[in-house]
């Protein structure tokens, strides 16, 4: 099984999004290794992951796969945090695993009554033929964000580039980022929701500059998890904690020793 491993201290499970590979989170990674032991890896149904995925088991593979991680580094538990489609696993886990799940930090995670929209079910239908229009549209979604989250030129062009390259390196899968989307389709979550026992963090960007997934059905996830608290990243939509990556690490940090000082008390 594949597994990056960076930093030390309290250890961090980072489960990746819909692209379904670890390489688009470098900022993120770097600026958490700082404090945490960050422990991620490609999505089990990724050539690269070395792990055995069956369809028929949809969601469940991944959950699967956090534990063999946490059991191959001899780990008893950790903070479990997913990026988008990682929350929906990271909930999940953290639903059926409680002992294992020291806290939980969903960020920008599709909500618990998310459904995909007819034109991109369509789109999940025949990727091959319509995913490059989905891929068309990225830039529309995420331009205005970046250009909110990093306003000096040379910061945004070697943000862009590193993302570039990150695409190199990791090609994107138009399948496999097709049946994720009809995985979280397929999922209720709401009943997950209050399973979770783990303090909880939910992140989220402004409303007007996430075009990826509603704030509003993130945030429900902070109304129906037990004492979950809300973190909004300014001036960032979708992609918050690559574009503020140190920002959303020391927020992290900080919501972690509130957690360590409420247990103590």
């Amino acid at each position: 099984m594949t597994i990056v491993e960076q930093g030390r201290g309290q250890p961090l499970v980072l489960i990746p999004g819909l692209q379904g590979r670890w390489e688009y989170l470098r900022p993120t990674i770097d600026a958490l290794a700082g404090d945490f032991h960050v422990v991620t890896f490609p999505l089990c149904d990724e050539p690269s992951a070395d792990v055995p995925y069956d369809v028929a088991r949809g969601l469940d593979n991944f959950v699967d796969q956090i534990q063999a991680a946490l059991n191959q580094l001899n780990l008893t538990n950790a903070v479990i945090c997913g990026v988008s489609f990682g929350g929906i696993v990271a909930l999940r886990f953290a639903a059926r695993h409680p002992e294992r799940t020291s806290s939980l930090i969903l960020v920008s995670t599709p909500g618990p009554r998310w459904h995909l929209r007819r034109k991109h079910e369509i789109y999940t239908k025949v990727p091959w033929l319509l995913g490059p229009v989905f891929v068309a549209e990225a830039p529309w979604r995420l331009w205005r964000e970046i250009m909110q989250a990093l306003p000096d030129g040379g910061t945004r062009v070697r943000f862009v580039w590193k993302q570039l390259l990150a695409l190199a390196r990791a090609p994107l899968s138009l399948p496999r980022m097709a049946a994720r989307a009809r995985i979280i389709a397929g999922s209720g979550r709401v009943d997950e929701c209050r399973s979770v026992l783990a303090p909880t963090l939910v992140v989220h960007g402004e409303p007007s500059l996430d075009h990826v997934v509603s704030v509003d059905g993130t945030s429900e996830y902070g109304r129906l998890i037990h004492g979950a608290r809300t973190l909004l990243l300014e001036r960032t939509g979708h992609l918050g904690v690559m574009t503020h990556a140190r920002e959303f690490a020391s927020q992290l940090h900080g919501f972690l020793e509130s957690v360590g000082r409420d247990h103590a008390a």
